[in-house]
């Protein structure tokens, strides 16, 4: 819809399609120049820090994994990681393998479900699916494969494929025989080729020209990617050399977040700067611990050699990728990896002595951090003499994201414009990929599309909000 006055230009579309949950987008533009750019996240707050005081400290993974369908595993472990910190318990062994497992299975159906359903229409000029699925019938079918393969994991693993229920304090409520695993590895040989494949189909897209301004936020673990664990590391865009690490625990002493009148999702600052966190961080922050066979991977498909660390013997730079568009090549690169990995768990396993290590309760505070596949997520409880929650703070990466987003959207626009695109369609796809490539998932962070587009004239004062 589209409304108009002397002054300015109004554009409405009901709801960006592609992307989990509601959220409107406000444009205000000038005389030619995008001034300002809002993600209007509208959905209902979902109020999980304050129903979860009271609860016992063994409810937390269960409750927080229903925030989101796509990516339960991601709150229960982070979950799960916080309340253990808080009671003094470290889960290692086949235990803490099992859960990497776990969240391999999330990765690969997550990622899969975002490149192949949602991101890769907006690449091959397709408005959905099932267009792309007309045109490219063989893609959209290894895609699905794919995501089965990974449901089938978390299935296994988590006792079902959505909201796990086989997941608790200290481990599992049971543990699989290697007998169990054996035929999961043969789907997940199975699923080789098919990732292989998808790298190299996600490396022949269009990339257009862009660059995110924002610093990395991202796990470091040493020797491995970091999924279920690993220290907040930070790339800064000005620094690209320098790489700062800070305790988890201080995590709220420098990701701070703050209300916008504009959306019911909080926005969040990394020490008073915009920040990103998801696939381009991670590559920037750990991408030289993938597998051999993943770096394989991104060089044939155009990524070239990731950042190395200068203990790593690297420039601290390499190739850092920083255009948003090929995060989706990223992500190609990631399941790719977590097949990879899966594999590599189960052929190392071996079944614990029992199924969960004891968390008894007491006072204290925990905090834990997990890479969801959209970005890190942060969760810290604190814990009276009996166990129960009395504060919880829940940072979930697309929250986290929103600053990034909204820049990228005001210079992805700002191109368009220049470029003479003036039409109501035009911007909607410019907006619509801008933010999808971001893979946000707005339930969690209500805490697209409506497109409101404002254009004033160059003539007269400045442009009324």
């Amino acid at each position: 819809m589209t409304e108009s006055t002397p002054r300015s230009r109004t554009l409405r579309i009901p709801a960006l399609t592609r992307v989990e949950g509601e959220t409107a987008l406000h444009l205000r533009i000038h005389d030619g120049t995008v001034l300002e750019t809002r993600l209007a996240i509208y959905e209902p707050p979902r109020f999980f820090e304050a129903f979860l005081r009271g609860r016992a400290h063994t409810e937390p993974p269960d409750l927080t994994s229903r925030i989101c369908g796509i990516c339960p595993v991601a709150y229960q472990m982070s979950a799960c990681r916080a309340v253990e910190d808080a009671c003094g318990v470290a889960v290692g062994g086949q235990l803490a393998a099992l859960r990497r497992l776990l969240y391999c299975g999330e990765w690969i159906e997550s990622q899969t479900l975002h490149i192949h359903l949602l991101h890769a229409p907006d690449f091959l000029g397709h408005d959905d699916v099932i267009g792309l699925s007309r045109a490219h019938r063989g893609h959209v079918e290894r895609g699905l494969r794919l995501k089965q393969t990974g449901n089938a994991v978390v299935e296994l693993l988590g006792g079902r494929a959505i909201h796990p229920v086989n997941v608790r304090l200290g481990g599992f409520h049971r543990t699989p025989t290697a007998a169990e695993l054996r035929p999961l590895a043969v789907r997940l040989r199975g699923a080789l080729d098919d990732a292989w494949d998808t790298v190299r189909w996600v490396g022949g897209f269009d990339f257009p020209d862009a660059e995110c301004d924002a610093d990395f936020l991202a796990l470091a673990e040493a020797g491995t990617y970091a999924i279920e664990s690993g220290v907040p590391t930070v790339i800064r865009y000005d620094e690209p050399f320098t790489r700062r690490t800070f305790p988890l625990r201080d995590f709220c002493d420098h990701v701070a977040e703050a209300q916008v009148p504009h959306s019911t999702a909080l926005h969040s600052r990394l020490d008073g700067r915009r920040h990103l966190t998801g696939s381009l961080a991670r590559w920037a922050v750990s991408g030289h611990l993938l597998s051999p066979t993943a770096l394989e991977a991104a060089r044939e498909a155009g990524l070239g050699d990731p950042p190395a660390p200068p203990g790593a013997g690297g420039t601290g730079r390499g190739s850092a990728c920083r255009n948003p568009y090929r995060s989706i090549l990223v992500r190609a690169v990631e399941v790719l990896y977590a097949v990879e990995e899966a594999l590599r768990i189960i052929g190392a396993y071996e079944p614990p002595p029992h199924p969960y290590v004891e968390v008894p309760a007491r006072a204290g505070t925990g905090h834990g951090a997990t890479e969801a596949p959209r970005g890190l997520l942060y969760h810290r409880y604190a814990l009276d003499d009996g166990g129960r929650v009395t504060d919880a703070r829940l940072v979930p990466p697309t929250a986290q994201n929103q600053g990034a987003i909204e820049e990228d959207l005001r210079r992805i626009v700002q191109s368009g414009v220049d470029r003479g695109e003036e039409s109501e369609a035009g911007l909607t796809r410019l907006c619509e990929r801008a933010v999808r490539n971001h893979d946000p998932c707005i339930s969690c962070s209500a805490h697209f599309l409506e497109l409101d587009i404002e254009r004033t004239p160059g003539s007269g004062g400045p442009a009324e909000g």
